[in-house]
């Protein structure tokens, strides 16, 4: 659980990453791919806040 958590972290970090590459690369041309790294970021951000509220519900988890 803890390394899939990790890689979707990572996951995120990069997606934001290659976002603000796109931005820059792209100057003022179409920012299509921006937009879609950035909202696959929304989509793995999500996905990771449902996985540990599912989790935690699962009793995978354990409250601190």
């Amino acid at each position: 659980m803890r390394i899939l958590v990790i890689l979707m972290l990572i996951g995120i970090v990069t997606s934001l990453g290659s976002a603000l590459v796109f931005i820059f690369r792209d100057q003022g041309q179409g920012k299509t791919r921006a937009v879609k790294a950035l909202s696959l970021r929304v989509g793995l951000s999500l996905a990771l806040f449902a996985l540990l509220i599912a989790s935690q519900r699962l009793g995978w988890i354990d409250r601190l």
